[in-house]
């Protein structure tokens, strides 16, 4: 157990406020003990931030090279690709003469055939998304928003409830100072009175053993001796 029990809590309902000539000595005292370039040079947990750079990845990267040089087009394989809602063009040799290879002209409609199957099935997934979301997406976000509100009333009572605790220890931190106000004015005052005897005992002790020493020193040289 330490023989010394130090308390930083303040006492805002005892201690009396500081004069201005009170506070300005303790900005003195504060003041002289900071450094002088305490006020002018950051610390160096912050200069240790301050060089942080951020690493993005590859397309971020471009996005944001992008956006800094002020362009909107895109470079060709990034963003939504808008190919994907258009309608496909057929062959380039659709029109071509008959003497053509057919094998070839059959492989490239049976390409573009598969992606049209492919870009139809698509759109059709996407417009039933769109419609179930027109018809229920409405009700899905009211409900969000319901759940949401039940979110914020919860966290609101959680704070008014820690509101009132707040209150209640400052009531009762209030209480207990204003009741030991008295018992701590007369420790105050034992305190001033018992530091005032030490001094006033030390000061007698000295004084004795001043008159000592001069009774000493007179004796000795009343006896022809050297004074102490």
């Amino acid at each position: 157990m330490p023989l010394i029990l130090e308390s930083h809590d303040s006492l805002p309902y005892v201690d009396l406020p500081l004069t201005d000539t009170d506070r300005a000595a303790a900005q003195t005292l504060v003041a002289a003990e900071l450094d002088p370039s305490a006020s002018t040079a950051l610390h160096p947990s912050v200069l240790a931030g301050s060089s942080y750079e951020p690493s993005f990845p590859a397309l971020t990267t471009a996005a944001h090279a992008r956006l800094a040089a002020g362009t909107t087009d895109r470079e060709p394989g990034t963003g939504i690709d808008l190919s994907r809602y258009e309608a496909l063009d057929a062959p380039a040799d659709a029109d071509a003469d008959a003497d053509a290879d057919t094998s070839d002209r059959a492989a490239a409609w049976r390409a573009t055939l598969r992606a049209a199957y492919a870009s139809s099935a698509f759109l059709s997934q996407r417009l039933t998304n769109l419609s179930l979301l027109e018809r229920y997406g409405k009700n899905a976000w009211l409900v969000g928003n319901a759940q949401l509100e039940a979110v914020l009333r919860a966290l609101e009572a959680e704070l008014a409830a820690a509101r009132d605790d707040v209150e209640a220890v400052e009531a009762a931190r209030r209480r207990a100072q204003h009741a030991a106000a008295p018992e701590l004015a007369l420790l105050a005052d034992g305190w001033r009175a018992g530091v005032k005897r030490v001094v006033e005992t030390e000061a007698a002790v000295e004084g004795l053993r001043r008159g000592i020493l001069d009774r000493k020193r007179a004796l000795a040289l009343a006896q022809g001796g050297v004074a102490p």
